[in-house]
């Protein structure tokens, strides 16, 4: 396979960085573009970047010199987004205009009704609506985006459980606080101590679950009907999301019935960044852990435990490889296998 040239919007922040990682080496795509703010362009990447493993910088990524964020300054067919959403929602379009394809972290156009929301694991039939974006706005790219850090773990740990007519769920996360950014949270506030609510991140949770589980009709997405509540929390880990949910469903499986939809989830997708198994489950009532369990399938696996009667279950991930960078690779990954890019 001929490789694509790929871009990264925002390079230099901590999800950018993510995405340098994820791409330095990657079979498909050609690193060929850094992009970032006015103060970071013209300088090199490794003075630009606070780098978070400056003695692991890629390659000889570090002598790459930061270009504007702007699509007659960025040489790529692909760009990954990794901007904060209020810059996002002029810069996206921008690129898309362009007839540049814009895999994107950012929030802004995930709730768009002709943009896809993607994990390939779970709905990769709603690329459907690609077609419909480029129609109905004249574009020659497209937007792609990846959900919230905290639903990706919950929606693939959902996807298996459908079979069973899913009623209800509730989900309480205990995020680490890699996920509010490299300056996002200060030591003081977060070190013996828990916050106990992240603005907007339980409305996040709430609807991007049921659109990432809706079906497409072949113009739009009917939302999944049921009820998501979310309670979202902040802690002090360093990275990987763990959620404890409680679910209801319509067949009453047993715990055991649970386990095995688990254990059999198999995509097939057979894409370069998705893990040997999507789903780790973990007999021992100790797991799964951030600090263990975080880096299994290279932080693209979602581990799942503590399966009771109810049906109650502990989830969790990696929120900046699974949960950010590593799933708008990913969903790339896909368009690219089906011919899209």
């Amino acid at each position: 396979m001929e490789t694509l040239k790929v871009g990264v919007l925002g390079a230099t922040g901590a999800v950018g960085q993510r995405f340098i990682e994820a791409l330095a080496e990657h079979p498909w795509f050609e690193l060929s573009s850094l992009a970032a703010s006015e103060r970071s362009a013209g300088k090199t990447y490794a003075i630009a970047a606070n780098w978070r493993l400056a003695s692991a910088l890629p390659g000889e990524i570090g002598s790459q010199v930061v270009v504007p964020i702007k699509p007659e300054e960025v040489d790529a067919d692909i760009v990954f987004s990794a901007l904060p959403a209020d810059i996002a929602r002029d810069v996206e379009p921008a690129f898309a205009r362009a007839g540049v394809m814009v895999a994107s972290n950012a929030s802004a156009f995930r709730q768009e009704p002709d943009v896809p929301l993607m994990i390939p694991e779970v709905n990769a039939d709603h690329l459907g609506l690609l077609e419909v974006q480029r129609d109905s706005r004249k574009w020659d790219g497209a937007i792609v985006t990846n959900p919230n850090c905290s639903v990706i773990m919950l929606a693939v740990s959902l996807k298996p459980l459908v079979q069973f007519g899913i009623k209800d769920v509730k989900v309480a996360t205990m995020q680490a606080v890699s996920g509010a950014g490299y300056d996002g949270i200060s030591s003081m506030a977060i070190l013996d101590n828990v916050i106990p609510h992240i603005g907007g991140e339980e409305e996040k949770v709430e609807r991007e679950a049921q659109k990432l589980l809706g079906t497409f009709d072949g113009s739009s997405i009917v939302d999944a009907s049921f009820e998501v509540s979310a309670s979202c929390h902040r802690v002090p880990v360093l990275d990987g999301h763990t959620e404890a949910v409680w679910i209801t469903l319509a067949d009453n499986p047993t715990p055991e019935d649970v386990r095995d939809a688990f254990l059999n989830f198999d995509p097939g997708l057979d894409l370069p960044t998705e893990p040997d198994q999507v789903i780790i489950v973990h007999d021992d009532p100790d797991r799964p852990q951030p600090r263990l369990d975080r880096d299994r399938g290279d932080g693209m696996s979602v581990s799942v435990g503590r399966i009771r009667e109810g049906i109650r279950y502990i989830t969790m991930g990696h929120n900046t490889v699974r949960g950010a960078a590593g799933a708008s690779v990913l969903n790339a990954e896909l368009m690219l296998s089906r011919g899209l890019l």
